[in-house]
């Protein structure tokens, strides 16, 4: 009977540096959940907004991990999201529709706790949790809508470390989510009045990313 051989390994002792840099590049799709009020305007028109689909947004950034243990690192990766979002509001009795495109552009600071399974030849699966905060920097006034400068959430994600001989591959997908209400409600930039029955309409926003990136460790 012939023995089962395992595969050569490469770079076997990346995962053992107590510190280690990296980059990451993807796309990602940005998300509002939106809180209609229903609250009816002073002409008698009811407005509700949505969000009705995605476009792909690109994304890179930094990453640094500190070894914990042999299946847990602390990680920090600084990204910067680069997107938009179309936005469109109803009217319920005249069915009228009003469209407008809301661009955000946002840097994110995570910290995530990374547990790693037990590592097979080449291939290594993960998963990691953790916290963000972020902040809006493509950001414009007169806008119908305008989003707050800073929010914070949480996210999850899961990926495969692939080890190649010079530096390790790793595709991962992250979901964020969103704590803080990000609708600005104090709207003294909007000098047009007659748009003000759009953001008024809504009682909340809340932000959701779907990330998919190639981190480069």
């Amino acid at each position: 009977m012939n023995a089962q051989i395992e595969k050569e390994k490469n770079q076997p002792y990346a995962d053992q540096k107590f510190f280690h840099l990296g980059f990451h590049v993807g796309l990602h799709t940005q998300d509002l959940i939106l809180t209609n009020n229903g609250i009816a305007t002073a002409e008698g028109e009811t407005w509700y907004a949505e969000v009705p689909d995605y476009s792909p947004g690109f994304s890179v950034g930094a990453i640094g991990d500190m070894y914990l243990s042999p299946y847990f690192s602390l990680r920090f990766t600084p990204t910067i999201h680069f997107g938009d979002k179309k936005i469109i509001f109803h009217e319920l009795k005249t069915d009228e529709t009003y469209t407008t495109q809301l661009r955000s552009n946002y840097l994110t600071f995570p910290l995530d706790l990374k547990y790693s399974a037990f590592r097979i030849n080449n291939y290594r699966p993960y998963m990691l949790a953790g916290v963000y905060t972020a902040f809006d920097l493509g950001r414009k006034k007169g806008n119908v809508m305008y989003l707050k400068s800073q929010n914070f959430g949480v996210e999850v994600g899961l990926g495969c470390d692939l080890y190649l001989p010079f530096f390790k591959l790793c595709p991962e997908i992250k979901f964020c989510f969103g704590l803080g209400d990000v609708l600005e409600h104090n709207r003294k930039d909007l000098t047009d009045t007659t748009l003000k029955k759009y953001s008024e309409a809504l009682s909340k926003a809340t932000s959701r990313l779907v990330v998919f990136t190639f981190n480069f460790e």
